[in-house]
This record gives structure tokens, C-alpha cells and sequence, in this order.
């Protein structure tokens, strides 16, 4: 039995923009819709060009290879006609292949929103439609509060999805714009909507304000449905929208709807997943979300010792996919939970071999617990746990040697008479045989501290130029004045590679600058770097 298609459409560029604290430039809207374009997106939401100088600017050509370009508008406007429109009229102008217009189907909403009768809103909706269709480009409607709308009043939130349809929208989705529908008012009121529109003429746009909006789109599916719309990492208004990271794995690798339905994204494509969320959070410049489904490290880690254990006889007694079908990778933390297990697994993984009955095994697990019981947390640190790893089993090769370092911080006046404060870092070290002092000022004594460091690595400044620091997170251990201080620093360089490092100190600098040795050392270790003579 051939299965039937499923059509995703992708809104990050227009919902997505309105995420608090996200900023799309001209540049990072191209390079998302590439990345759309080539994981099999069908449609990909460019934005509202009319409406702000940037979204005008990115409709002034073509944006996607394959998928459908899609520009988001309003149904005319009321007592205005559709020739005379000027909203209509910057769509039809934009170089897109599909127009989406968003309308009003509560009635509630229609008097007070639009301030117009009911009859007015269903007559903007079938004049936007048949004069999108006239200009020659795909129509989609928007149902804008339609579950709420159907709740209140049922035979207008009909009557605006049929007029859609009839007036030849090729797709009418249903909006929870509130996202306060739950998964089985959303299965019923799909299942009673498909009697009036075909379910393969339906879309489901679902807002996560209750943490279902995946769970509300796959409702959607099963009673008919056959376009989703999302966002890339489930960003949005308020609490965000469907997350198409996650909805797609799960329509692709559950045989509930892959023995179904499919979609415009390959097997092969899905593998890159893990690999486009995390560099769309990097585009965002935030870190990504570790225990985001599919995707996120943690979502194939296990820390107990008795699942360590059930992982390596059959990664299915904890796995409910396999993780490189997806692009992620298993990861056995070691922790002071850890058993030898998940030691012998993270080795495997780093690329040392042991002998499990090898003596130093043992002691590196004291180790490991020893360190973890004093503050220290590997689970969240995977290259201080291979650098500590290495020391204990075999050797890390002695790139550098800090003689010593100085942190100060001067608060004076400006010429201006602002008070400001400088932060000052200089480091000693010997590379080889050669002794070099740095100095650098940044805006903090760990930023000071971290410029110093990799201002001058003798010979190895090459390998290091392209490393960055891209998180940086504190945590006290314990209270009072002289706390425990916990850092956790997460690098990157040009390859896209990320890792994490750890320092533990009474200090805030000297566990900073314990972290940023192990980062720089697993940089030249990963390099291939040799000592310097």
C-alpha cells in the first residue's frame, strides 16, 4: 500500500522571528533557508515583506532550490478592495512561490481585533485567495485562533476554513495561536473539520505554551492532517512553536507514522539533524539545549552503572532509537555513579584501549569519584575526562608549562571622568625551551586571563587560532564567602567541533584558569600537536 505524504513547512524565518531576543540579519536568513532547503523541507516561511525593510530585502529573489518560498501577509484589508490593497499588493511583488495569509476565524476575535462584521472577514479571506491565485502563486490560509474559534463557535471557524478552501486555497491550516488546545480537542475538532475540507487540503500550526505542540501536531496527523508547520528548535513567541527537530525523527523512525506516511526528508538528510540544531543554536549564539529530544547530548546518555551495563550487551534496553540515525552519538557518563562499565564504554568512545582487569582502570574510577565528590563534574566536562583519562593510563604530552600567572583589577576614572574598571592578565610560560610572557586586558580577569593565554603559544599559536570560547558557566558548591567554585567552559574552533572542560577551586580565577588550560591542551591533543624541543 503506497504511503501518503506528509508536507512540512517551516516558519522559523516568520514565527520563529518573533522568538524575544532573536534578531535575524539579511545574512543568517539565506544561510537558514539553505540549510531548510537541503534537510527536504517542502515549504520554507521567509518572513512578511511589506512589513519591516529586511523581510522586503529577502524577497528580492528566490531563497530555496526545492522548497516552496513562502511569503507571509494579511488577507485584505476591510472595505478596501484587493486590487487597492498595498499589503496585497508588496506580496504579489515579492519573488515567492506561495503566498500565506493569515485570517481571522474566531468570531470573537473578528469584532474585536478587526472591528468587522462576520460576513466582511469571509468576504477578505475569499478576495485575498482568488487574487493570490490570479498572480499565480500557491495559496495557503492561516486559520488564526481556530481551535479557540471552533470552541466558541463552530459553524464560523468552519465557514472560514470552507470559504478558504472553496475560494482555491490549496491549504487551510488550523492555528492554536494560544496553545492552550489539548492533544484530544485537537484529534476530534481535525476529525470533525475533515468533513468539510479534505484532510489532504489541512495544515496544523501548534503553539507550545503547554509543552504540546508536538504532541497537538501529531494528534492533527492522525485524524487527517497532512501539512505541519514548526520551527527549527521549537523557537516562537512566547513558549515557542512545534519543534521540527522533533517532530520529524519521530514521523521518519516510529512505524505508527513511518509505516504510513512520508515525508521530503531522506534518511541520509536525518542524519545531519543533530549536526543543523546545533549549529542553528550557534547562529542563535546560544548553547544548545543538552536534553533536547533526539538531538541534545543528553539525550542518548546514561550515568547508572546498571544501564551502563544493560548498553553494552543491547543499546535497545535504553535506546529508543538508534542515535546515529539521527546524528547523535551514545555517551556513557562517568560520574560517582559510575561503574566500570561506564568507564570501559567512555574509553572505547575516546579512542584508548584497556584491559578491564588492568590495575590502573580501578584507580582511575577512585579517581573519578574521588574528584566528583570534591566538586568536580565530568558528565558535563568530556575532554577534562579524556586529558585525566590519559594522564592516568598512558601520558599527555607536555605541550606547555605555566611558570606562573597574575590577574589584577583596577577600577579608575577615564578621561572623561566615567569610572570604569580593567581587568589585566599576565602569564609566564615555558614552550620548548623558550620562555614567554603575555599580557592582555579584557572585560573580566577571566577574559583577561583567556586572551593572555592564547596570545602567545610559541609554535603552536597556528593550531590554536581558531579556537574559541563559546559558554562559560559558574556555580557555588556550598554557601559563604569562601566558596567552592565550579567551572565549566564549553570551546569550539573552525571544524565545528565543541567540548567541555572543568576546573574546581575555592578560587574563582584559578578554577577558571584550570578549565581553560584543559581547553587549550585538548586543542593541540586533537591538533596532533607534538611538543615543541
Amino acid at each position: 500500500m503506497p504511503k501518503e505524504r506528509l508536507y512540512l513547512f517551516d516558519t522559523t524565518l516568520r514565527d520563529g522571528a518573533q522568538t524575544p531576543g532573536i534578531d535575524f540579519s539579511l545574512e543568517d536568513k539565506a544561510a537558514i533557508a539553505r540549510m531548510l532547503d537541503a534537510l527536504g523541507i517542502d515549504y520554507v516561511e521567509g518572513g512578511y515583506p511589506g512589513a519591516n525593510p529586511s523581510d522586503t530585502a529577502f524577497f528580492t529573489e528566490k531563497r530555496t532550490r526545492k522548497a516552496v518560498f513562502t511569503a507571509f501577509g494579511m488577507t485584505k484589508r476591510i472595505g478596501v478592495s484587493a486590487s487597492n490593497d498595498p499589503g496585497l499588493a508588496a506580496l504579489f511583488a515579492a519573488k515567492a512561490d506561495a503566498i500565506c495569509f493569515v485570517a481571522k476565524s474566531w468570531d470573537y476575535q473578528v469584532a474585536v481585533a478587526l472591528g468587522a462584521t462576520n460576513a466582511d472577514n469571509l468576504e477578505a479571506i475569499r478576495a485575498s485567495v482568488e487574487a493570490a491565485s490570479a498572480a499565480g502563486r500557491e495559496v495557503l490560509v492561516d486559520c488564526e485562533h481556530f481551535f479557540d474559534g471552533y470552541k466558541a463557535n463552530p459553524d464560523y471557524a468552519l465557514a472560514c476554513a470552507r470559504t478558504a478552501h472553496e475560494a482555491g486555497a490549496r491549504w487551510v491550516v488550523l492555528c492554536d495561536t494560544n496553545g492552550g488546545t489539548q492533544p484530544a480537542e485537537i484529534e476530534a475538532i481535525v476529525a470533525a473539520v475533515t468533513a468539510h475540507v479534505p484532510g489532504d487540503r489541512l495544515g496544523i500550526h501548534a503553539h507550545n505554551d503547554t509543552e504540546q505542540a508536538v504532541a497537538n501536531s501529531l494528534a492533527a496527523v492522525r485524524a487527517g492532517v497532512r501539512q505541519i508547520q514548526g520551527t527549527l528548535n521549537g523557537i516562537g513567541e512566547r513558549c515557542g512553536n512545534a519543534n521540527l527537530v522533533s517532530l520529524i525523527p519521530t514521523l521518519l523512525l516510529k512505524p505508527v507514522y513511518a509505516d504510513r506516511f512520508e515525508t521530503g526528508v531522506t534518511a541520509e538528510a536525518l542524519e545531519g539533524l543533530s549536526a543543523l540544531s546545533r549549529r542553528f543554536d550557534e547562529m542563535l549564539n546560544r548553547a544548545p539545549n543538552r536534553q533536547a529530544p533526539y538531538v541534545g547530548e543528553s539525550a542518548f546518555a546514561t550515568k547508572a552503572g546498571i544501564h551502563a551495563s544493560a548498553l553494552v550487551k543491547d543499546p535497545k534496553t535504553y535506546e529508543h532509537v538508534p542515535p546515529e540515525s539521527v546524528g547523535n552519538r551514545r555517551r556513557v557518563l562517568v560520574s560517582d555513579q559510575a561503574g566500570k562499565s561506564n568507564l570501559m564504554s567512555e574509553l572505547s568512545r575516546m579512542g584508548i584501549a584497556v584491559d578491564r582487569a588492568d590495575p590502573r582502570l580501578d584507580r582511575l574510577l577512585a579517581e573519578v569519584k574521588e574528584r566528583e565528590a570534591a566538586g568536580y563534574a565530568y558528565e558535563a566536562a568530556d575532554a577534562s575526562l579524556e586529558l585525566l583519562a590519559r594522564r592516568t593510563l598512558g601520558a599527555v604530552p607536555d605541550f606547555f608549562t605555566v611558570e606562573s600567572f597574575h590577574v589584577s583589577v583596577e577600577r579608575r576614572f577615564n578621561a572623561v571622568g566615567k569610572l570604569i574598571s580593567v581587568s589585566e592578565a599576565v602569564v609566564k610560560l615555558w614552550v620548548g625551551g623558550e620562555r614567554l610572557l603575555t599580557v592582555a586586558e579584557g572585560n573580566g580577569p577571566v577574559n583577561a586571563l583567556d586572551r593572555a593565554l592564547r596570545k602567545d603559544l610559541g609554535v603552536y599559536q597556528d593550531a590554536i587560532r581558531d579556537l574559541e570560547l563559546a559558554d562559560y558557566k559558574v556555580r557555588i558548591l556550598n554557601g559563604g564567602t569562601e566558596a567552592v567554585t565550579r567551572v565549566l567552559i564549553e570551546s569550539r574552533d573552525g571544524d565545528g567541533e565543541t567540548w567541555s572542560t572543568i576546573g574546581v577551586s575555592e578560587n574563582v580565577v584559578d578554577a577558571s584558569f584550570e578549565a581553560l588550560m584543559d581547553s587549550l591542551v585538548f586543542k593541540l591533543l586533537k591538533s596532533g600537536c607534538v611538543p615543541a624541543e
